[in-house]
């Protein structure tokens, strides 16, 4: 795992109307971290995935990754918005998985995984084709590639989506609560995913109420709060030494991840 951050946020910050959603977020992953936001709905976490990946624009501080300004470069003591050719780019290093599937219904399962492979990254249909078949074998659904969505469940959908955003080789994958649409019985399949992604060095930020996924699987945990950073550490850290009443009572909620503390 590299010492240099992967990604950087200082200070960013967000409003919806008056509304400040970010109240200036400090964050670091580095190159093979996983990083778990924690936290009540609300707390803005969602909304910081969104603005790392380009899908809302912070209105302040500064999101790097590699190094380079996510979005925006500062010109004159000011902010001057990127090129759309620029903002690809970097959307292109960024994967993201959402809480709904978003496949698209008339193509297969192989085909949602090689749209972006031949329109974004210019691959051939055949290597294109190679790349979401091996994909699509990894997670568990190689006897499952020329269905389309509705012949496939929530959690087969949602592990082609994963599949469709891990075949972009990208440098971050972002996580946004993708087991919260799921049947109970159909998260272990998703979840045992991201741990493999995980125990291959792909480098995530994941939003999660899994707390023993996160728990077990996480290099760095933030608890999210009205906006802010309220604590952050390793999982035992932040699980067994929850530093307020707010983190207290959040944890509490899963009983038996505090070691007794949550009774």
């Amino acid at each position: 795992m590299s010492d240099q951050p992967l990604l950087q946020a200082r200070g960013v910050r967000k409003s919806f109307g008056k509304t400040e959603v970010l109240k200036g977020i400090d964050l670091e992953v580095r190159q093979g971290q996983v990083v778990s936001l924690i936290g009540a709905s609300g707390s803005g976490k969602t909304t910081f995935l969104r603005c790392v990946n380009l899908l809302e624009e912070h209105d302040g501080g500064e999101i790097l990754l590699d190094g380079d300004p996510v979005g925006y470069r500062m010109e004159g003591g000011r902010r001057r918005r990127l090129s759309e050719a620029r903002v690809s780019a970097q959307r292109a290093r960024i994967g993201m998985v959402f809480q709904q599937f978003n496949l698209f219904p008339h193509l297969t399962a192989e085909e949602n995984v090689m749209l972006g492979l031949t329109k974004v990254l210019g691959k051939g249909r055949a290597e294109a084709r190679e790349i979401a078949s091996g994909w699509l074998a990894r997670v568990g659904l190689a006897e499952r590639r020329a269905h389309y969505p509705y012949q496939l469940s929530g959690g087969q959908q949602q592990r082609v989506a994963m599949a469709r955003a891990v075949a972009m080789e990208p440098r971050l994958l972002l996580f946004d609560e993708v087991t919260s649409a799921l049947d109970p019985e159909l998260v272990a399949e998703v979840l045992g995913v991201m741990q493999d992604l995980a125990a291959s060095g792909q480098t995530m930020l994941v939003v999660s109420h899994e707390m023993l996924f996160v728990r077990e699987v996480s290099h760095h945990v933030v608890f999210m709060d009205q906006g802010r950073v309220a604590q952050e550490g390793t999982p035992a850290e932040v699980f067994e030494n929850p530093a307020s009443e707010r983190l207290r009572s959040f944890l509490g909620r899963f009983h038996g991840l505090l070691g007794g503390r949550a009774e």
